[in-house]
């Protein structure tokens, strides 16, 4: 299976008139965050195949649409009736829930670590929570399936690993106990951005290979999508 990762910045190799000849192959895209909608429905359009997103901490104009916001949010999808703006057909939220699509398991997690009392940020400490709200799902997977999860998409790094040192950069810890305990095979983040391109993007942590989806990345997987 062929997957391809977006987040953070728009790519100019994706947003042409070639962008249907240049990845005519691809199977999913993923995008791990802080894109704005309407470049991922022209993805969709484009390519006619799955997107499926988390919400990182800017680009936040449609978060309403699947969170209730302020000091009461509600990280349960909400229903999404009719045509929304920015929003293209195919294009699937996955922030704090799990997904299968064809024999891939994934699941995904929404924002970064709390910098500004900020939309979308989370302290380690509420992060660890809402990834226990997956534990159920996950271990379904494993009864089900024989493992619990193939990819694990989300908007920020996990601590120590491709991330900075300034507050609104740090990754979280909680996601270093999440790789170790059920093992994903990939874990997708964006944040971080690569001013050089050459830069470390590709690390791996216990069974996890960790991977910055900056700007676009292509992850071909062993795992089927049909």
């Amino acid at each position: 299976m062929k997957i391809l990762c977006v987040s953070d910045q728009i790519d100019p190799l994706v947003y042409s008139s070639n962008v249907k000849e240049r990845y005519r192959d691809i199977d999913l895209v993923i995008s791990a965050g802080d894109l704005p909608m309407e470049y991922l429905e022209f993805i969709v359009s484009s390519l006619n195949k799955t997107l499926l997103f988390v919400f990182g901490n800017h680009n936040l104009g449609e978060y309403g649409y699947y969170h209730k916001t302020g000091a009461q949010e509600n990280l349960l999808n909400r229903p999404v009736k009719g045509s929304i703006p920015g929003l293209g057909h195919g294009a699937t939220y996955i922030g704090f829930k799990t997904k299968r699509e064809g024999t891939l398991l994934l699941a995904g997690v929404s924002g970064s670590l709390k910098y500004n009392n900020g939309l979308n940020q989370y302290t380690d400490r509420s992060m660890f929570i809402k990834l226990l709200f997956l534990i159920p799902s996950l271990v379904y997977n494993k009864i089900r399936y024989g493992r619990f999860l193939d990819i694990l998409v989300t908007h920020a790094p996990p601590l120590g690993i491709h991330d900075k040192a300034d507050p609104c950069h740090r990754g979280f810890a909680c996601f270093l106990w999440f790789m170790k305990t059920f093992q994903p095979t990939y874990l997708i983040h964006g944040h971080i951005h690569l001013y050089d391109l050459q830069d470390l993007r590709v690390s791996t942590y216990e069974k996890t290979t960790v991977i910055n989806a900056y700007s676009h990345f292509i992850l071909e997987t062993g795992v089927s999508g049909q």
